[in-house]
């Protein structure tokens, strides 16, 4: 496959460039750090742009020069992201908490927006993988900004899959997991003051404990890459609570489902649910 990969220079999107090139595929990585120290060790295999996904010029400026090389791509997986603004949202710097939004919401569609030809080319069913998760299922006290900015992210996923039913190519959002990355390190420093006592805590605990499994985010990508996944589309799993594997048995059920989207469920809903 030739795979487009944003924030490809460090935590998980970087284990995910690593994964892909271990298993063949050819990657596009763009970041805004310089990785030409991990392009020199990969000729051939592993190509790097410098680029800011919130800045749509750099973004289409970088869409080009990859299809100057590439025709087409078949997947595009959206990694980059900030946690950004913290803190109580009333009180909280406007600008900071814009540029969060921008650099995790509009960093996503900037990037599905610029390579959307390039995917429709594909001689196979295209694949595009986003990262949600981090406060998009649940109220998340003081990271307001990443956590709407994520919300966010999953609406337009289940947008665009509606919006591109009848076309060859799926796109989904994963929800990766509590694993250890820079965030993490960043929730530890901010303090509890900052944070809130109960995400600081957290965040003590899950560098104590080792945090979820790296490896089973990066197995879900592979998996939504892959011919196994073709028909899933417009979908919220969570890489650490899901049983993917099995909903590849039940498409058809899926499709015809709320399953894994974010849905407002109303009083007389639940009664029903529960009886």
């Amino acid at each position: 496959m030739r795979i487009v990969l944003t924030g490809s220079s460090s935590g998980i999107g970087h284990a995910l460039a690593e994964r892909f090139l271990s298993r063949g595929h050819l990657v596009w990585g763009l970041a805004r750090s310089d990785q030409s120290e991990f392009v020199a060790g990969r000729s051939g295999s592993f190509f790097a742009s410098r680029c800011d996904v919130a800045d749509w010029s750099q973004m289409s400026a970088v869409a080009r020069e990859v299809m100057a090389a590439w025709l087409e791509i078949d997947g595009l997986v959206t990694c980059a992201g900030v946690q950004g603004a913290v803190g109580r949202t009333a009180t909280i710097d406007p600008g900071s908490w814009s540029a969060t939004v921008r650099a995790n919401l509009d960093g996503t569609f900037h990037a599905i927006r610029a390579f959307y030809e390039a995917l429709r080319r594909s001689p196979r069913r295209a694949k595009i993988v986003c990262f949600s998760g981090g406060g998009a299922t649940r109220p998340r006290p003081n990271f307001s900004a990443y956590g709407a900015a994520k919300t966010a992210v999953v609406r337009l996923v289940e947008t665009i899959a509606e919006e591109e039913r009848a076309a060859p190519l799926d796109i989904n959002a994963i929800a990766p997991g509590a694993i250890n990355t820079r965030l993490t390190d960043e929730v530890v420093a901010l303090g509890p003051e900052v944070a809130g006592a109960a995400e600081y805590q957290a965040a003590l605990h899950q560098k104590e404990a080792g945090g979820a499994s790296l490896g089973r985010a990066l197995d879900l990508v592979e998996w939504l890459l892959s011919p196994a996944s073709d028909g899933i589309s417009g979908r919220l799993i969570s890489a650490q609570w899901d049983d993917w594997v099995a909903l590849a048995r039940r498409k058809d059920e899926l499709a015809a489902s709320d399953l894994c989207t974010l849905r407002r469920i109303t009083p007389d809903e639940r009664a029903r649910r529960s009886s």
